[in-house]
């Protein structure tokens, strides 16, 4: 069975961007438009990894890491966070005091996005997914 990664962001052009990338390397992919609609997506069917940007509408992504990790069935759940640059967060506090596996630029690759996630998920991304330009 293919691991399951729920994207939520607010800019469509990046979440279709890595919602492309990630169905081609096999990823069962759910998208969320905010913080709030990836909760109750959460909540519905637990992902193998969220990956959520940090400013969003009605939920941004901390208060979704936040909601997460206050929940104890959900609390090893995987999540990397993404950033607008010049957003400036403590990536280290991030990691040790929320769990959050990576902290991602934007702009970023969605072809590097592609590895770090498989690189968590401990999955090979499937070739054409891998090697295929960002």
């Amino acid at each position: 069975m293919s691991k399951s990664i729920l994207l939520c962001d607010d800019e469509v052009h990046i979440l279709r961007a890595a919602e492309f990338k990630f169905q081609r390397a096999g990823f069962d992919v759910r998208t969320a438009a905010d913080g709030l609609e990836g909760w109750e997506q959460v909540m519905a069917r637990r992902p193998d990894l969220v990956i959520t940007d940090w400013q969003m509408p009605r939920l941004d992504g901390f208060g979704l890491v936040q909601r997460i990790r206050a929940e104890e069935s959900l609390s090893d759940l995987p999540i990397m966070m993404l950033t607008a640059k010049g957003f400036e967060v403590s990536h280290e506090e991030l990691r040790a005091r929320w769990g959050v596996y990576a902290v991602v630029a934007k702009p970023f690759s969605p072809r590097e996005l592609l590895i770090r996630a498989s690189e968590l998920l401990e999955t090979e991304p499937a070739a054409a997914g891998a090697v295929s330009a960002s």
